[in-house]
C-alpha cells in the first residue's frame, strides 16, 4: 500500500517534470527553427502537453484497462475547461477574447468536446468512433491552417550568438529524448497504481482516471496557462486550453479507441463526469460570449463549479456501494 502512494506520487511529480521538459525542448527547437507562433501555440502547446494522456492511453491498453484513459480525457477536459481557467485568470488578468476567430474556436472547441460522450452512450467506444474522431482532428487543424496568418509572428533568437543559439538547439533536443524517456516511466507507475488502488479499494477504475488522472495530466496545461497569465498573453492561453482539449478528445482518444475498442460496463462515474463536462462547457461558452472575457468573479465560478464535481464524483461513489440499491446512472 506504502509503496503504491510513493509510487503514484513521484510518477506523477515525474511526469509533470517529464512533460515539461518535452514542451520545453519543442519550444528551444522551434525558436531556432524560426517556427510561427501558430504552429508553436498548436503543436506545441496542445500536442505536445497531450502526450502524457496518449501514453496513459497506450500504457492502459497495454493492461488490459482502456476504460482507465476514456476517464483520464474526460477529467483532464473537466479540469482544463474549469480549473486552468480560474487560476490563470486569477494570477494574471481578465481572459480577453476579441475577435471572430477566437469566438469560433471556442465554439468548435465546446461542440468537438461533448462529441465523444455522444458516441460512447451505447457503452462501447469503437474502432469506427476512434477513426471519426481521428478524422474530426484533423478537419479541425486543416480549418487552422486556413487561418495561420492571424500568427505570423515567429519565435526566433537571431538577437543571439549562432554558437549559443546552435547549444540552446541541441539543449531542446536532449530535453526531448530525456522527456520521452522519463514520461513513459512515470505514465507505467501511474497506470500500475490506479490498477492496484481500484482493486485494492473496490473502486471503478474509471472513477480513478476521472478524478486523479484527469487532475495529474492537467498539470502541464496549468503551468504553461499560469506562466502566459503572467505575461498577458490572454491568446496563448485560449489557444493552448482549445487546442489541448481537441486534441484530447479526438486525437488522442481516437487512436486509443482505434487500437482497443473502450467498453464501460459501469456508467456511473461518467455520468456525472458527462454532466460537469456539458455544464463546464456551457459556462466557458457562455463567459467567452457574453463579456468577450472571462473575469475574476467568473473565474470563481469556474473553481466551484470544479470542486463541485469531485464532491459529486465522491458522493455518488458511496450511493453506489452495494449496501446501497440506489446507484446514479
Amino acid at each position: 500500500m506504502i509503496f503504491h502512494i510513493l509510487l503514484v506520487i513521484g510518477s506523477a511529480l515525474l511526469m509533470f517534470r517529464a512533460a515539461n521538459w518535452l514542451v520545453q525542448g519543442i519550444t528551444k527547437v522551434a525558436q531556432y527553427l524560426s517556427w510561427s507562433e501558430f504552429v508553436v501555440a498548436f503543436f506545441v502547446m496542445a500536442i505536445g502537453g497531450s502526450l502524457p494522456n496518449l501514453f496513459i492511453g497506450l500504457s492502459s491498453i497495454a493492461h488490459g484497462i482502456p476504460e482507465l484513459s476514456f476517464g483520464d480525457i474526460v477529467g483532464n477536459s473537466v479540469v482544463d475547461l474549469t480549473l486552468v481557467i480560474a487560476l490563470a485568470v486569477l494570477i494574471g488578468s481578465d481572459l480577453v477574447a476579441e475577435g471572430k476567430l477566437m469566438q469560433t474556436s471556442a465554439f468548435l472547441t465546446i461542440s468537438i468536446a461533448l462529441l465523444p460522450l455522444l458516441l460512447i452512450l451505447d457503452g462501447v467506444l469503437g474502432r469506427g468512433d476512434g477513426i471519426a474522431l481521428i478524422i474530426v482532428f484533423f478537419g479541425y487543424a486543416t480549418w487552422m491552417f486556413t487561418k495561420r496568418k492571424y500568427y505570423q509572428q515567429t519565435l526566433d533568437e537571431n538577437h543571439r550568438p549562432p554558437l549559443k543559439r546552435f547549444g540552446s538547439f541541441m539543449g531542446g533536443f536532449l530535453q526531448i529524448l530525456l522527456g520521452g524517456v522519463l514520461l513513459i516511466a512515470s505514465v507505467e507507475g501511474i497506470v500500475r497504481s490506479a490498477d492496484f488502488f481500484a482493486l485494492e479499494f473496490s473502486v471503478p477504475i474509471a472513477l480513478i482516471g476521472i478524478l486523479g488522472l484527469g487532475l495529474a495530466s492537467a498539470l502541464p496545461e496549468l503551468y504553461f496557462a499560469v506562466a502566459a497569465a503572467r505575461k498577458g498573453k490572454s491568446w496563448m492561453i485560449l489557444g493552448e486550453i482549445t487546442g489541448s482539449v481537441i486534441v484530447l478528445t479526438t486525437l488522442i482518444l481516437g487512436i486509443v479507441a482505434f487500437l482497443q475498442p473502450i467498453v464501460v460496463e459501469d456508467f456511473s462515474p461518467f455520468a456525472l463526469a458527462r454532466f460537469f463536462m456539458i455544464l463546464a462547457a456551457m459556462f466557458f461558452l457562455i463567459f467567452i460570449r457574453t463579456g468577450r472575457k472571462i473575469t475574476k468573479k467568473e473565474a470563481f465560478i469556474l473553481i466551484i463549479l470544479y470542486f463541485a464535481f469531485v464532491v459529486a464524483e465522491l458522493f455518488t461513489k458511496v450511493l453506489c456501494e452495494p449496501t446501497f440499491s440506489f446507484c446514479l446512472r
